[in-house]
């Protein structure tokens, strides 16, 4: 999907427009970004939205990690960030068998501490040590517990740590280690592989992957008090946070330039203000130049004929499934019938997706989606295996269906998201299942609980209080990525608290096809492991493909050097600088 264009609209535009961006940089002043909800998580360990990631990208540096820019295809490259250079076989970082990872930090760069001290190796295993904690687990984990040497039996060692108490989880932290992560002196950490992994770099590029400061181990991870005491080794600070509201953002005084290839800094400060759930009303405050960016809110649909051709206007390339319909396969209700196949097999003909394409914007933002993977990622593969003339739903089936399953009718619990476009996205949908005898009983999951907590917690499911949800996942990388859609999704490892397989779908056959995918010998085998499971997911109906969407983004008149970061479906906050 390429940039838009057409009409121009002068209060996205106007003197800061695309044409008069050249001159020097100019340092100063305060970003000010307006949106909805508060992050699920800003404890690195276990944040794993997009806006989260935007977030903490400010304070909290990884190994490697991606450089941000407006041709898709240069955000792709894995980098060096806190690491001294991408570890490979060639510089000799990298064994032979593909096993031993040996990486050497840069050395200059500091905790904003009292006083500042150097980020070490030890700060990184303290990182991964905290991916498994029983308050606040890591979506990510499962990325790493089939990857490094003695994870998974570190992360089950958590079992009955209480999770309420910062000393007994930094105990068990101290009291156990890692197999296949090791700091060697202060500048380098050795990972030893499960099995030769060719995307394990990806990995090292996670956020979750950040280091941690020990100052960490006084919190429970992730909680309102750990919230309070962040600590920095990147551009920024967070200097003022009040839950659900606000952020404010301060120069790290520790911070250099010279030490961050990925990062800038040239706003002073940078505030960010919730509460905003109304995406016409963050779009009035772009024009109006009371806001310079976006949080979570994508340009409103009825702003994009406007929009067209304006100097401040983009839609970003963004691979993605967003939104998707996620069947509880575990919710009792019903008499459990969204645990039956045929059942979900029934409701994949419900959904009219033309009409989700209008809502999103039309077919230059967005497009029909009938696979697990989208487009533009490792293993996708065109099919439709529930095909309905002109995108349209094909209630006559569902309903015929249904009946065959045994139910003529079905009452379903869908909690939806309140920010952008979500709640016309869901009306929608549950219009659609209407027509085929499904009553879905909407309600509005605001506050950030969405992920956090409502599709998070496995006992949410288990109990029922949600039957579908239409969340949406952005790849946690590009490039050789198949495993950051199937892994977390459909994998059963990715079950229980923290867990990103909302579903809880359980499938031998897919976990199967995972393991063999993550050991195959080359890119190209991996991929097909990848279709395969895409798939017998498909088969299983485990979802409903929706949209593969891409992001219309806009900005105020003021802003400069405005360059995308795919991982957190936005522009890169440290680069932006701002005209007079």
């Amino acid at each position: 999907m390429a940039v838009a264009g057409a009409a121009a609209l002068a209060g996205c535009a106007g003197p800061g427009g695309e044409g008069s961006r050249t001159g020097p940089v100019r340092d100063g002043g305060t970003l000010r970004i307006a949106g909805s909800s508060d992050v699920d998580h800003l404890d690195t360990a276990s944040a794993g939205s997009t806006v989260a990631y935007g977030l903490t990208r400010t304070f909290a540096r990884t190994l490697l990690g991606y450089q941000a820019s407006n041709s898709f295809d240069e955000t792709v490259p894995v980098q060096a960030d806190m690491a001294a250079r991408v570890p490979t076989r060639e510089n000799g970082d990298v064994s032979k068998d593909g096993r031993t990872y040996t990486v050497r930090l840069r050395p200059g760069v500091r905790w904003n501490t009292a006083p500042p001290r150097p980020v070490v190796a030890q700060d990184f295993v303290r990182g991964f040590e905290r991916l498994c904690n029983p308050a606040s687990p890591s979506p990510g984990q499962g990325y790493f517990r089939s990857t490094l040497k003695g994870m998974d039996a570190y992360c089950k060692g958590f079992a009955g740590v209480d999770p309420r108490s910062a000393a007994a989880i930094a105990r068990y932290q101290r009291d156990h280690s890692i197999e296949g992560v090791r700091a060697d002196g202060d500048g380098k950490i050795v990972f030893e592989l499960r099995e030769p992994a060719a995307d394990f770099p990806n990995l090292l590029a996670l956020q979750y992957a950040a280091a941690a400061p020990r100052e960490y181990d006084a919190y429970v991870p992730d909680s309102a008090e750990f919230r309070r005491h962040t600590v920095s080794d990147g551009p920024y600070q967070i200097t003022d946070y009040r839950p659900g509201r606000s952020y404010t953002l301060g120069r790290n005084p520790v911070w250099r330039a010279a030490d961050d290839p990925l990062r800038g800094r040239h706003a002073d400060r940078i505030e960010i203000t919730l509460g905003q759930d109304s995406a016409e009303s963050v779009q009035r405050m772009l024009e109006g130049g009371s806001a310079d960016l976006a949080w979570d809110q994508p340009v409103p649909t009825s702003a994009l004929p406007r929009l067209r051709g304006d100097a401040r206007f983009a839609v970003r390339d963004l691979p993605s499934a967003n939104p998707y319909l996620v069947f509880n396969t575990r919710s009792p209700s019903n008499g459990g019938a969204l645990g039956k196949p045929e059942v979900r097999r029934a409701l994949e003909y419900a959904v009219d997706r033309s009409a989700l394409v209008k809502i999103a914007g039309g077919p230059d933002v967005a497009a029909p989606l009938h696979t697990v993977i989208p487009p533009g990622n490792a293993g996708y593969a065109p099919a439709n295996p529930y095909p309905v003339p002109g995108e349209g739903a094909d209630p006559a089936t569902c309903r015929a269906r249904l009946a065959k399953a045994g139910y003529r009718s079905l009452t379903l619990r869908f909690p939806y998201r309140t920010n952008g476009l979500h709640r016309l996205f869901a009306q929608s949908i549950a219009a659609d299942l209407k027509n085929c005898g499904v009553t879905a009983e909407l309600t509005a999951d605001t506050g950030g609980d969405f992920y956090g907590r409502t599709l998070g917690d496995p006992e949410q499911a288990a109990a029922g209080r949600w039957d579908i949800a239409a969340p949406g996942w952005t790849p946690d990388w590009y490039g050789g990525n198949g495993r950051s859609i199937i892994q977390p999704l459909f994998g059963s490892r990715a079950i229980g608290r923290g867990g990103t397989n909302y579903g809880g779908y359980s499938s031998p056959q897919v976990d199967a096809l995972i393991d063999a995918a993550l050991t195959a010998p080359d890119a190209g085998r991996a991929a097909w492991y990848w279709q395969q499971a895409d798939r017998q997911i498909m088969r299983d109906a485990a979802i409903v493909p929706l949209l593969d969407r891409a992001v219309p983004l806009c900005t105020s008149a003021r802003v400069r050097g405005a360059r995308f970061l795919p991982t957190a479906n936005g522009y890169d906050y440290t680069r932006i600088w701002l005209a007079r």
